[in-house]
């Protein structure tokens, strides 16, 4: 294994960590935003106010994401494992 298929591994597991997370972060940062916007509105400062919508949102997330991450994290440990080559001693 050469220094270039480290860095070509590094990039692509780099890459597959920002597209799994996206989804998460964007279903929580909508629900914040709706939710600031809510208490900006009624000027209702509760916690558990932000923090239950945005729970939920990313339960969502990883609900209706869950499958495709899987498959996603499943290809990434298969190219990883197919361009590993043989390890000697």
């Amino acid at each position: 294994m050469t220094e270039r298929d480290v860095l070509e591994i590094g990039r692509y597991a780099l890459i597959v960590a920002l597209k799994l997370s996206m989804p998460v972060l964007l279903f929580g940062l909508v629900a914040g935003v709706l939710v600031s916007l809510f208490q900006a509105v009624t000027q209702i400062q509760e916690f558990t106010l932000t923090f239950v919508p945005k729970l939920l949102a990313v339960i969502l997330a990883l609900a209706l994401f869950g499958p495709w991450m899987l498959t996603t994290m499943t290809q990434f440990f298969t190219y990883t494992y197919n361009h590993m080559g043989p390890i000697s001693r």
